[in-house]
């Protein structure tokens, strides 16, 4: 039985689209025909759930699969989560607007360790027991749940006891064979427990409850029919999947993105992803152009992103963002990157990355000193460093992105302060009469230690970090054009403590999300969070494995020997062992000692191997494809601002679209006009964009089927053509009425509107409708004080903006339809819906609930010849 959402999705509550499930791209199977039925849970709310690359791609995979759907959930804003527990309303997915419990599986991103009070909330919400012994004792009536993702790859055992299973590594194959399992499950009858024994023989599943905890953190099989070691899988990256969910609201990463290399060898000794997704695997150049083409062609995105965890490590990179700028040149497209490695920044990359829109520079230098940046095995000079970002300041940009981290091993105050110096020589180099001071913006992380990366071993103290912070903030107090920001040591802490923790964390979490924590990567949520996260450490007896954290007392040095020392032993177990990665323990340590030699290992892509053990059948091979020719730079886009023709459109905005803001109606109709291939005008200057102007913005929650919109066009174009167009790329509930042509050079429709004309529902016990509709308009005088955004308040006369007012008689004496027409004017002069309900209560005495707002017609004044 679906939710009824039309009551629980009111324009009170805040971005209400987030949870409507009618994007673009939304794929919608038959309930009936499905006989295995997912949830894919971002356990985030939606503007950051709904752009991740990962669940897009996931989720169109799904749902390619025969017998099989695929739905969506995220985590609801405060506002939806209240509303849902005052009404006992399960959570629900966002299309079939069923209640989570209906499906088969559920399975959640896990993409930082402490997002699981935020998959505890979720489940909560949704009627579910936290525990999988809880769930096993109820049979088949709960969904298996699992997840998956960097950090449920990484470390499982905190969030064990919560999951049935975990899914290792990449999803791309490894969820369509876990499909095919329980669809064979569920005809056979299995039970539970054999459903899930059945899960456990497939290799990238991990089952808890077929694992115990040794006394000693160790994980180790309690039944002979799973494996000892479970096997991380490896699948190439699919481009063609990125094609897939356009929301109507704007997100997080509002653009098409693109993956062009999975996995990375650079080998920073840091970096748990880089050790996490060997091999590396390039997309065919080809293939990522043709990818990118057809996918802003058919998102109508004006940006868009290529991912990868080093994107310069992608050779292919200048050829291809070039090919795509010179295919894409006309439309105002733009090209973003996440951050790069600044000895391959260059000419070419400036030239595909700039233009009129020019995006942000990152790069992550990670250390201050050429000596760290050996010891983390960066394999960055500081040559290369100033040549990367003084090619971004001759390119045009007068500013840039660095990232750095404090407390890495072996890290000094001289390292430290050598990030304020090292920032201090690149402005100094990047210096000219005829340009502004070069701006360095940056942000100052704490090292955090991760499983399965040579640093493992290592901890890093609390104290340390705040003292090391407070050197760099004095530093940076004698800096001009430097802005620093500092990743809040209590963030790294608790990251540290629940990432390297043992099923013994398991109680921690849930007791830390009684307590109040979620959201706590968000910075309003810390404060409740870190308090929470201390009371529940605190009553669970752990308090001594969180000083360790605290106080570093894990730190690795050399002795007297030159070997290293340190209170960890690295023979110990590690509550991840049984997790067969690819990479070889052994070489973890052999690379722990290499950095405490600074001594560097080169990037297997390029170079000779370094035997870390990932390159077999299991798990393949570098991939890496020889780039084509660049081809020749046809130049950035210019606007077109020529405009031969000027269309009026009238539609309307009816059913789930009143719950699309009038910012993200805009996004929608520049989208749209792309997706059309219309010859839309630009306006001029550094950020041109489309000449599509709507009249007036309507209200939240309002529907309509009044709306004006015009657009310029480059050249003249059949009405009934356009409008077929337009039509074919808009959603159901956005008909377009009529499409007229008027004088481009005459007044807009914003300069000429007049009037508006609603339709309101409203509701009041025992009302004397037509008695009060009559008395307003007897008035000759109505006033109301208005509030201006600079907070001044002044009376206005409401009557004399009120034209016409009539009562439609309704069956039921509680109800009535008002219709009216009143000023509709873009200067301020504006008689809203709510205020006629006021004019209607101030001559009744009566409070009166407005219900609807229906806008009829937007009335333009004729203009003179």
């Amino acid at each position: 039985m679906a939710v009824a959402v039309d009551q629980l999705l009111t324009p009170d509550i805040s971005r209400p689209a987030r949870y409507l499930g009618n994007e673009l791209g939304a794929v919608r199977k038959s309930w009936q025909d499905a006989e295995v039925r997912w949830v894919l849970t971002y356990p985030e709310v939606y503007e950051v759930g709904a752009s991740n690359l990962g669940h897009i791609i996931l989720y169109s995979i799904l749902n390619a699969q025969p017998r099989q759907l695929c739905d969506r959930a995220y985590l609801p804003a405060m506002d939806l989560i209240e509303k849902l527990r005052d009404t006992q309303t399960p959570l629900f997915a966002v299309e079939a607007h069923r209640p989570l419990t209906d499906f088969d599986i559920l399975g959640f991103s896990l993409s930082y360790e402490l997002g699981a009070t935020n998959i505890l909330e979720m489940l909560t919400l949704a009627g579910i027991p936290l525990t999988w012994s809880e769930r096993l004792g109820r049979g088949q009536q709960d969904p298996l749940i699992f997840a998956g993702g960097q950090t449920a790859t990484s470390n499982p055992e905190p969030y064990a006891d919560f999951l049935d299973f975990v899914a290792l590594g990449d999803g791309e194959e490894l969820l369509p064979e876990i499909g095919l399992v329980i669809e064979e499950g569920k005809r056979a009858g299995l039970n539970r427990h054999d459903l899930l024994l059945d899960l456990a023989q497939v290799p990238g599943v991990y089952v808890p409850m077929f694992y115990d905890m040794a006394e000693d953190g160790s994980v180790h099989p309690n039944h002979p029919q799973v494996p000892e070691r479970v096997l991380r899988r490896v699948a190439p990256p699919m481009p063609a999947y990125s094609i897939g969910l356009v929301p109507y609201i704007e997100t997080v990463h509002d653009r098409l993105t693109v993956e062009i290399r999975r996995g990375c060898t650079r080998g920073c000794r840091f970096c748990q992803p880089g050790m996490l997704t060997r091999p590396a695997r390039d997309v065919n150049p080809e293939q990522v152009v043709d990818t990118i083409e057809k996918g802003m062609r058919a998102t109508g995105y004006n940006e868009f992103s290529l991912l990868s965890l080093s994107c310069s490590d992608y050779l292919s990179l200048p050829a291809v963002g070039m090919e795509v700028k010179n295919r894409l040149q006309n439309d105002n497209i733009s090209l973003s990157l996440p951050s790069q490695r600044v000895d391959r920044f260059d000419e070419n990359i400036a030239n595909i990355i700039g233009g009129t829109r020019q995006s942000g520079l990152t790069f992550a230098p990670e250390a201050g000193t050429q000596r760290m940046r050996d010891i983390i095995n960066k394999g960055l000079t500081n040559e290369e460093l100033l040549r990367g970002v003084k090619t971004a300041y001759e390119q045009g940009w007068d500013k840039v992105k660095l990232y750095f981290m404090i407390g890495l091993p072996g890290e000094t105050d001289a390292d430290v302060i050598g990030i304020a110096e090292t920032v201090r020589w690149l402005q100094q180099e990047c210096r000219s009469q005829k340009r502004r001071r070069f701006h360095i913006n940056l942000t100052i992380s704490n090292f955090t230690p991760k499983p399965h990366t040579p640093f493992q071993w290592h901890s890093v103290s609390t104290s340390e970090f705040l003292r090391k912070q407070d050197l760099l903030r004095q530093e940076f107090k004698r800096m001009r054009g430097v802005k620093a920001n500092f990743t809040d040591v209590r963030i790294s802490a608790m990251e540290d403590f629940v990432g390297r923790g043992d099923r013994r964390l398991a109680p921690v979490i849930r007791r830390a999300w009684e307590l109040g924590a979620g959201m706590d990567a968000w910075w309003e949520s810390l404060d409740r969070a870190y308090q929470a996260w201390e009371t529940a450490i605190e009553e669970s007896g752990l308090t001594w494995k969180y000083r360790q954290v605290e106080s570093g007392e894990w730190n690795l040095f050399k002795d007297d020997q030159g070997n290293i020392d340190g209170n960890q032993s690295l023979d110990a177990p590690l509550p991840w062992d049984y997790l067969n990665t690819g990479i070889d323990k052994n070489w973890l340590k052999q690379d722990l000692q290499r950095a405490l030699e600074a001594a560097t290992v080169p990037d297997c892509a390029y170079e000779g191997c370094s035997h870390c053990g990932v390159c077999t059948p299991d798990f393949g091979h570098n991939i890496v494809e020889t780039p084509p020719p660049i081809p020749h730079f046809v130049g950035h886009f210019k606007p077109n601002t020529q405009r031969e023709q000027r269309l009026r459109v009238r539609l309307g905005k009816l059913g789930d679209m009143a719950l699309i803001g009038h910012l993200d109606f805009a996004r929608l109709l520049d989208r749209a006009v792309r997706r059309a291939a219309l010859p839309i005008s630009f306006s001029g200057g550094y950020h041109p964009s489309p000449r599509i102007s709507p009249a007036n913005a309507l209200q939240l929650g309002a529907t309509s089927s009044g709306e004006v919109v015009e657009f310029d066009l480059t050249e003249p174009l059949d009405a009934a053509e356009f409008k077929q167009r337009l039509q074919d790329q808009l959603p159901p509930d956005m008909p377009i009425y009529e499409v007229d042509v008027v004088p481009v050079k005459g007044l807009a429709a914003t300069r000429v509107l007049e009037r508006a004309q609603y339709q309101l529902s409203l509701r009041c016990e025992g009302g004397a409708w037509g008695h009060w509709v009559a008395a307003v308009l007897d008035a000759s005088e109505l006033w109301s004080e208005h509030r201006s955004k600079s907070g001044k308040t002044r009376a206005i006369n409401l009557r004399e903006r009120l034209f016409a007012l009539d009562y439609i008689d309704s069956p039921h004496p509680e109800q009535a339809i008002v219709t009216y027409e009143g000023s509709c004017r873009n200067d301020g002069t504006l008689l809203r819906p709510a205020q006629v309900v006021e004019m209607l209560e101030a001559v009744s005495g009566t409070e009166i609930a407005l219900e609807h707002v229906h806008r009829q017609q937007l009335i333009l004044r004729p203009e003179t010849p």
